[in-house]
C-alpha cells in the first residue's frame, strides 16, 4: 500500500509560515537541495493545495528556477502533481492535474497508487488530511529560527495527533529533518 507523507519546514516555536504567507525565513543551500533531490528521485507523487500549487507553478518551471536550484527544477517540473481545489479548473504546469474532493481521492490513491505521495507545504490540506488520519509519515524540517506569528503547523487540528520519531538528520546549517510516523 503506498504511503502518504507531509513535508513541512518549521520554525522552532511551529509555524510553517509567517504573516502573509513569507517563508523567506527558511535557509537555502546544497545540503537541502540535495535533500530535495533525495526525496524527488523517490518517485513520489507530489499533492498540493492550490495557494502552494500557485507558488510553487509560478516559479519552478522558470529559468530562474532553473539557475538558482540546477539539481532540483528537473525533478520538480517533471514529478507527477496532483493539486487539491474546488476553484481552480485547470492547471497549466507540466504532469499536473486538478481534483476537487481531497479526502475522496486521497483515500482511493492510498489504495490504487502505485507510488507513494509527498504533500509539499500546504497547510491546510495537511491539518485536513491529519484531522482523518490518512498522513503516514510527516516529515518536519525545524529551522533555528522563531517568529513573533505566523501560521502554526497544525491549525485547526480538533484532537491529539500521536507520532513516534522514526529519525532525526541535522543539516550544517543548524535545521534538523524530524520524521515521525504516525501510532
Amino acid at each position: 500500500m503506498p504511503r502518504l507523507r507531509s513535508f513541512l519546514f518549521s520554525t522552532l516555536n511551529g509555524y510553517f509560515e509567517a504573516p502573509g504567507r513569507d517563508i523567506s525565513w527558511h535557509p537555502h543551500d546544497a545540503e537541502s537541495d540535495r535533500y530535495s533531490n533525495e526525496g524527488l528521485d523517490s518517485g513520489s507523487a507530489l499533492l498540493f493545495g492550490r495557494v502552494t500549487y500557485d507558488l510553487m507553478a509560478g516559479f519552478w518551471p522558470t529559468p530562474a528556477a532553473a539557475e538558482a536550484f540546477p539539481m532540483v527544477a528537473p525533478g520538480m517540473n517533471s514529478a507527477e502533481k496532483i493539486v487539491f481545489s474546488r476553484t481552480m479548473k485547470k492547471a497549466d504546469w507540466a504532469n499536473t492535474r486538478v481534483v476537487s474532493d481531497l479526502l475522496e481521492e486521497v483515500r482511493m490513491l492510498k489504495r490504487t497508487s502505485p507510488r507513494d505521495m509527498t504533500i509539499l507545504g500546504s497547510g491546510s490540506i495537511v491539518s485536513q488530511l491529519a484531522q482523518n488520519g490518512l498522513i503516514d509519515e510527516f516529515q518536519i524540517l525545524l529551522d533555528p529560527i522563531a517568529l513573533g506569528a505566523g501560521t502554526p503547523l497544525f491549525k485547526g487540528l480538533p484532537h491529539k495527533l500521536e507520532l513516534s520519531l522514526a529519525s532525526a538528520r541535522p543539516f550544517k546549517n543548524g535545521s534538523v529533518l524530524l520524521t515521525y510516523n504516525t501510532a
